[in-house]
């Protein structure tokens, strides 16, 4: 499945982001091991959130659809789950296989978690061996790939992790392994990472104490069923912030998107870059702090990115190149290197492609510096990555020719009906 693609009209109109990704993984999760019956509403209706959800349904958890972005989940306690009949399949969620092989470590059955053919290229050895420190065991293929097999029937103990590499995945696993644990879980990061499943383990009434770098929990805790609302996932958003900001004319309304502090830092990016996003009807959802997203055009200037809020955008920086190469100036991008082991290398994958498109971009281990100049078009392979596909679907919207964007189905995995969303708001894409 291709997309071709080529300059549109200014966005105008207000837009309905799809539910966070993110927070829909762990919405499942959670409610699963509750006791009592949760309801989701905003659940994201994305393939790698249904592949969490079928993974619960296989391990004997009901979960009602009564209408769509709606599970009702009928918990079945922290000790409930039953041991699956076949493969766990994550999909291409990475998300998904990293918190699962935290929770599945401590059951008492035998399991297996695999995925798509990009998954299976995403090392899990930054989750396994830490899990392994508190007593899981846990076998993977040559040089820590999936498929996952994981030993049932460990008895975990709580244990201090200091990280090395900041991420919310791999805090998040630990954390609901430490539900299981004799004593304290406690991770420490080297930079504060996005608090989903700490917001989250409270709103189902676990007893923890967290802070930006920092969440230590008590093993042996029950969770309480709670109704949750998922706000639009910001990563969603941003494609279409970055488009707004770039396309002459374009001024757009993105309702009620989430703002959790430790995920909006192409927020932050994009405002020093100079563009005009203004915050409106700020609430709370679900525990989310939420505001719609006013976004009028405006001319980007090239910076230097600051490291510091680079793991509160990892998920972004494919949006932020685009960005980037519309900009007056070059942009320098450093302490990226996580890029390098997404769903595909992203700073090379979006570099060919910005090359493909006139850009010149100077690649290093860690980041990049990208070179502002007209975008042309060209042919585009997004190796199979959602977010690259529509990076240069916003890209193609202000490039003189025609962009042919390889290989999008997998857009699918975070974003469903994303091509026809981007038309309705102004986008050429096809």
């Amino acid at each position: 499945m291709d997309w071709r693609a080529g300059a549109g009209s200014a966005l105008h109109g207000s837009v309905s982001i799809p539910g966070d990704k993110s927070v829909s993984h762990r919405a499942i999760m959670l409610a699963a091991l509750a006791d009592g019956v949760s309801t989701i509403d905003g659940f994201l209706e994305g393939e790698d959130t249904r592949a969490t959800a079928a993974i619960f349904s296989n391990m004997g958890v009901r979960i009602d659809t009564p209408s769509p972005s709606r599970r009702i989940v009928h918990g079945v306690g922290i000790d409930g789950l039953h041991a699956p009949v076949a493969p766990l399949d994550c999909g291409n969620a990475g998300t998904g296989m990293r918190l699962l092989a935290g929770l599945l470590a401590a059951q008492r059955f035998d399991s297996t978690l695999t995925g798509d053919d990009s998954l299976r290229k995403r090392p899990m050895r930054r989750v396994t061996d830490p899990l392994a420190a508190m007593g899981a065991w846990i076998d993977a293929s040559d040089g820590g790939l999936p498929p996952l097999h994981i030993h049932g029937g460990r008895q975990l103990h709580g244990a201090r992790h200091a990280l090395d590499v900041a991420s919310a995945q791999v805090k998040s696993a630990l954390l609901l392994a430490g539900l299981y644990a004799q004593g304290d879980t406690e991770v420490v990061e080297p930079h504060p990472t996005r608090d989903y499943t700490e917001r989250m383990l409270a709103a189902f009434d676990v007893d923890l104490e967290f802070s930006p770098g920092y969440a230590r929990l008590r093993g042996g805790q029950r969770l309480r069923a709670t109704d949750v609302v998922v706000p639009a996932d910001f990563s969603s958003a941003a494609f279409f912030l970055v488009a707004a900001s770039i396309v002459p004319g374009s001024d757009l309304c993105l309702r009620a998107v989430g703002l959790n502090p430790r995920r909006t830092g192409l927020l932050h990016v994009l405002r020093h870059m100079g563009a005009d996003i203004e915050e409106v009807n700020a609430s709370h959802c679900g525990g989310e702090p939420v505001a719609d997203l006013r976004v009028r055009h405006a001319q980007l200037r090239g910076i230097e990115v600051s490291e510091a809020l680079v793991p509160d955008m990892i998920d972004e920086f494919p949006a932020l190149f685009v960005a980037a190469a519309c900009a007056e100036g070059p942009t320098v991008v450093r302490g990226a290197a996580e890029l390098r082991v997404k769903e595909s290398d992203r700073i090379a994958v979006m570099a060919e492609g910005l090359r493909a498109t006139g850009i010149q971009v100077d690649e290093t281990p860690d980041g990049a510096t990208i070179h502002p100049a007209p975008l042309r078009g060209g042919i585009v392979h997004s190796h199979a990555d959602h977010r690259i596909a529509m990076a240069f679907a916003v890209a193609a919207q202000v490039a003189t020719g025609e962009i042919h964007i390889c290989d999008v189905a997998n857009v699918a995995t975070s974003f469903p009906g994303f091509d026809a969303l981007a038309r309705e708001a102004g986008f050429n894409l096809t």
